[in-house]
């Protein structure tokens, strides 16, 4: 990612409505006070924030209602995957403390994230029930107004509206709010919080926006003043481009496979305006993992629900699903019939440098090919047990383990571990040497020189 912003500091004037004024201005680097932060949630948003304002120089408290979690997390033990975390978790452990106790972290600070899961309802809208939660826990234990709440968790425009009215309705009308949205590519977390494209904060009252701004003065990011359902708006609305720009590319995959063109080059080309950018150009087998999926359902929700149809947003929905289903019309191409087969699935995870299966392409995949009496076998180097996820899948200790009779095998997962294996040794051990490359990852001449019957997406067989 890019820091080419470092070194300034965006700040705003704000008109009456609340909305954002554009006003940069050159900053040197600010001199901060350590503050007392609480962290509600210690999931991945909330361990990823707590530790890298620890690592800011913050006394950071964590709190958790996972008992395994929280033992765990005071064991040095980090229970997520995401490369480098162990390591400033480790450095920084002075100034963490992982607790069960709200009581107890309120004490420990002064601004509170709340940093809880928001998934998806089974009408498409985010479930904010554990938001609520924190609410009612709040109220119990007697929030003050010396204490901020700081909105991490990815939720719904109005929501911060909601929580105001919520607060003030259980006697806690002087505990301040913010909005302030993150960011993070689970893979690359820590280096998107510590050097982030912008940092978006929104408020109802100045000072509590100031408070949260300070708290990112040491990371000289351009910083983005706002009001709280346009903060909200942000994150929804930079999610739901980004996997537009996925199907999109996808799409045109699909056109090119149709008319003799390479999609590869066809996103280079592209991605050399800059109006466009070559970010998200990368043909596949379509999106997953904790966000986008959630958070462009839940926008296409959240206009429903005022009454506007968000026909794009639909769009994107059905061919990123489309998508995950065109590799095993691809593969009944080249078998005829997918019945009694062995099919290798390399890579598990949504992404690489990641554990997490949320929404992971290889779920569809693997259940599609087990309904037409496939035998699948995976493997990932980070996940393990896919039968606990699917079942009947298979799970293979290596990609030779997973490839060794196979009658085809889809890269799913673009893990450098596998894209470098030996393509020539794993060649000769396979029933049928066909290869879909599902992250056009593979180059398609070498693969071919080596025997494969190789596919990718959208490289129309060049």
């Amino acid at each position: 990612m890019s820091a080419a912003d470092a070194g300034t500091t965006a700040g705003a004037s704000r008109h009456a409505n609340g909305e954002l004024r554009e006003a940069d201005r050159a900053a040197a680097p600010a001199e901060t006070t350590p503050a007392r932060i609480g962290v509600i949630g210690a999931g991945y948003v909330g361990l990823v924030t707590g530790v890298c304002l620890a690592s800011l120089g913050n006394q950071v408290t964590l709190r958790d209602i996972d008992e395994g979690k929280v033992s765990a997390l005071e064991r040095g033990d980090v229970p997520i995957y995401e490369p480098g975390l162990d390591t400033l978790m480790a450095d920084h452990r002075e100034r963490l403390t992982y607790t069960l106790s709200l009581d107890h972290m309120l004490e420990q600070s002064d601004i509170v994230f709340i940093a809880v899961d928001t998934p998806p309802t089974y009408s498409g809208d985010a479930d904010l029930s554990r938001v609520m939660t924190v609410l009612d826990e709040l109220e119990a234990t007697g929030a003050d107004d010396r204490h901020i709440l700081v909105m991490k968790s990815t939720v719904p425009v109005g929501t911060g509206e909601r929580v105001r009215a919520e607060l003030e309705a259980r006697g806690l009308g002087k505990v301040g709010y913010a909005s302030n949205p993150e960011f993070l590519k689970e893979g690359a977390a820590i280096e998107d919080f510590l050097a982030p494209d912008r940092v978006v904060v929104g408020d109802f009252e100045p000072q509590h926006g100031d408070a949260v701004e300070a708290l990112y003065a040491p990371l000289e990011a351009r910083v983005v003043r706002t009001s709280v359902p346009s903060a909200e708006m942000v994150k929804y609305a930079s999610n739901a481009f980004l996997a537009t720009k996925i199907s999109f590319i996808n799409e045109i995959a699909n056109v090119c496979e149709e008319v003799g063109a390479d999609v590869a080059v066809v996103a280079e080309g592209m991605g050399l305006d800059r109006r466009i950018g070559p970010a998200f150009l990368r043909a596949g087998v379509g999106f997953g993992g904790s966000c986008f999926p959630k958070d462009v359902t839940a926008l296409k929700q959240l206009a429903g629900n005022s009454g506007y149809h968000f026909q794009l947003l639909t769009s994107v929905i059905e061919v990123n699903e489309l998508q995950k289903r065109r590799v095993v019309n691809k593969l009944k191409k080249h078998l005829d019939t997918l019945e009694g087969r062995r099919v290798a699935l390399l890579g598990l995870a949504f992404k690489p440098e990641t554990d997490d299966m949320r929404e992971a392409s290889s779920l569809v995949l693997a259940a599609r090919l087990m309904a037409e009496g496939t035998r699948v076998v995976a493997y990932d180097p980070v996940v393990t047990h896919p039968g606990d996820l699917v079942h009947g899948v298979l799970d293979a200790e290596s990609v030779e383990a997973a490839v060794a009779g196979a009658d085809a095998a889809v890269l799913v997962t673009e893990w450098t571990s596998i894209v470098e294996s030996d393509w020539a040794a794993l060649r000769e051990t396979m029933s049928t040497p066909i290869l879909i490359d599902g992250r056009n990852a593979l180059d398609p001449a070498q693969m071919r020189d080596l025997g494969y019957v190789y596919e990718g997406i959208g490289r129309n067989g060049r």
